[in-house]
């Protein structure tokens, strides 16, 4: 087995050394932060349907703002002051790391752009079908999610495989 070290870290790699090879980075690697994460996100779901009424799919929520019902405008605002305020009020108890892009900003403007149209077409996003939409059973979503997923990997074994 090959010795590298990676931040100061200690890798083991297998006998292959392909530089395109996907290795796990040991070092940044938060099994708990995602799993309080997403109990998080299960948890706001399940309040946001038990207690409101509403899925919780954020291409919805703000794209109900775009045509708002007087009736309706007040939640959804407030909902995403919510996912605006939280990592403001998480940076009172810890400095929040830099975001580091390896792109161009045309190539994010982008790729938002695309996820839009996307949640657009599929009626929802990750969000509404994968964590909302699969929790009641719903065979759209799990459709959905099914593409979601499947052009995920698709994207990243051309880009990392055939492209790069």
């Amino acid at each position: 087995m090959a010795r590298r070290f990676y931040r100061g870290a200690l890798l083991k790699t297998g006998p292959c050394e392909d530089a395109a090879a996907m290795q796990i980075d040991w070092v940044h690697f938060t099994p708990w932060s995602a799993a309080t994460g997403g109990a998080l996100i299960g948890v706001a779901s399940a309040i946001m349907i038990l207690g409101v009424g509403r899925i919780t799919g954020i291409s919805g929520i703000v794209g109900g703002l775009l045509s708002p019902r007087v009736t309706d405008a007040a939640w959804r605002i407030a909902f995403i002051a919510g996912l605006l305020c939280a990592p403001a009020a998480l940076s009172l108890w810890r400095a929040p790391e830099a975001p580091v892009f390896s792109t161009s900003w045309g190539v994010l403007v982008l790729a938002g752009a695309l996820v839009g149209f996307g949640s657009r077409l599929g009626s929802g996003c990750t969000s509404g079908h994968g964590v909302c939409g699969l929790s009641r059973l719903s065979p759209r979503s799990l459709a959905a999610t099914v593409t979601f997923m499947t052009a995920g990997f698709a994207t990243v074994f051309v880009v990392r495989h055939l492209l790069g």
